[in-house]
């Protein structure tokens, strides 16, 4: 059984729409330092390689990726931070 992505409250969100690979990564990888075990963060992006790019991440690092939803000419991408 899978997150309901319509019922995540984030607990930061970052804007990384309009930038290419590797910059959305890279905030994520800042941005998630900031939140303690099991926050969530929640980029929102255009590059479709973060598609690719953010589930690989999560796995090497101990992160979940929760999913991602498109919206509006942008996706928005969900990562529970691990330890």
């Amino acid at each position: 059984m899978g997150v309901n992505l319509d019922e995540i409250k984030p607990d930061l969100t970052i804007d990384c729409k309009g930038l290419s690979c590797p910059m959305p990564l890279l905030k994520t990888k800042k941005a998630i330092q900031k939140l303690q075990p099991g926050q969530i963060l929640e980029m929102l992006g255009t590059d479709p390689g973060s598609k690719n790019d953010l589930p690989g991440w999560c796995e090497r690092a101990g992160h979940e990726f929760l999913g991602v939803k498109e919206d509006a000419g942008f996706m928005r991408f969900y990562v529970r931070k691990g330890k």
